[in-house]
């Protein structure tokens, strides 16, 4: 016999023995009129452990949350609606109705329990399977329909993760020349429009340089298309490593790049920097074999004369400064007078 058995004739209400009430409602309990436990459903004896609970006070293992009855007010017996916790796991909510049961004695309670929207929780904590349910009780089906909510969630998340990440490398890719790796002719335009709007509201100026390589079509004709992608490349990479963190390096296309330089606007300093870089792309550059030698000649504009809607006359006046110096010779820099 099984320990509500022991407690309880085998016959509780009239053809209905507590194995059979547990089968029909796996959580119910019983109290009796002091509100000791007399029984309960094995699906609430796994959750409670059964050993030492039948006999002891309801309130030991169960904390009242609420018990709404239409006849009496709050009351345990009766109630429509109740709402407990359990003691021992209070982030656990149970729900449940109670009725008085006359053939258990004066003032007996019979209660039947279920988790409400702590269900897929209560499942993975107390190892709960479809057998700890009523085979009427839809709480399964929920708690599967719980699981494929989740499951599809979690799909269309990932989906929109890796969406989120194909988005930003195809607006990458349209924003960075694909040879070189640098900003490309529509990133620098936006970039240089951004920074004039932020001169206008009191930023800093700053300097627009165009750099165009000199004897790059020589390279071309004599050794190949590859011979000068493998001099733009080494171009690239030279006037990045000349500049800092927030300074930008664009391929406008074919062999000119342009340079925005943020916070210098000195003679000095831009003098320094362009010879620099001219002095490093004039060193030889050798591609299977054969010394590819360029020169640079470059036009720099300061920005500090321009309204934020002049980003078309600053970059003319760089480009004229660069053909100074290709009319000058090559291999040198001129600043502009605008």
């Amino acid at each position: 016999m099984t320990e509500m058995s022991r407690l309880h004739p085998p016959v509780a209400l009239p053809g209905l023995s507590t194995e059979a009430l547990g089968r029909l409602m796996p959580m119910f309990l019983w109290l009796d009129a002091r509100g000791m436990i007399c029984g309960l459903g094995p699906t609430l004896a796994k959750i409670l452990g059964a050993g030492g609970v039948i006999g002891s006070d309801f309130s030991r293992h169960f904390i009242l949350r609420r018990a709404r009855s239409a006849a009496r007010g709050d009351s345990l017996a009766g109630a429509r609606r109740l709402s407990l916790s359990l003691v021992a796991y209070p982030e656990f909510s149970l729900r449940g109705t109670a009725v008085e049961i006359g053939s258990l004695g004066q003032g007996a309670v019979l209660l039947n329990l279920s988790f409400g929207i702590d269900l897929a929780e209560a499942v993975r904590e107390f190892g709960l399977t479809e057998a700890d349910f009523a085979a009427s009780d839809l709480a399964m089906e929920m708690l599967y329909l719980i699981e494929a909510k989740a499951a599809v969630l979690s799909e269309l998340t990932a989906l929109t993760a890796r969406l989120d990440k194909q988005r930003r490398s195809a607006m990458s890719q349209a924003l960075t020349d694909p040879l070189t790796g640098l900003a490309n002719r529509r990133a620098f335009d936006g970039t240089l429009e951004r920074a004039l709007q932020a001169q206008a509201h009191g930023e800093r100026p700053f300097t627009l340089a165009h750099l165009d390589l000199d004897f790059f079509k020589e390279v071309n004709d004599s050794l190949g298309h590859a011979a000068g992608d493998a001099v733009l490349v080494h171009t690239a990479a030279v006037i990045a490593a000349e500049l800092r963190r927030g300074d930008l390096v664009a391929r406008l296309g074919g062999d000119e790049f342009a340079l925005l330089l943020r916070g210098i606007t000195g003679r000095e300093q831009l003098e320094l920097l362009a010879e620099r870089i001219i002095s490093r792309i004039e060193e030889p550059i050798l591609f299977e074999g054969q010394s590819c030698r360029v020169s640079a000649s470059i036009g720099i504009a300061v920005s500090g004369g321009y309204a934020a809607d002049e980003a078309d006359r600053l970059l003319a006046d760089a480009d004229a400064a660069l053909y100074d110096s290709k009319r000058r010779g090559r291999g040198c820099w001129t600043l502009s007078r605008s």
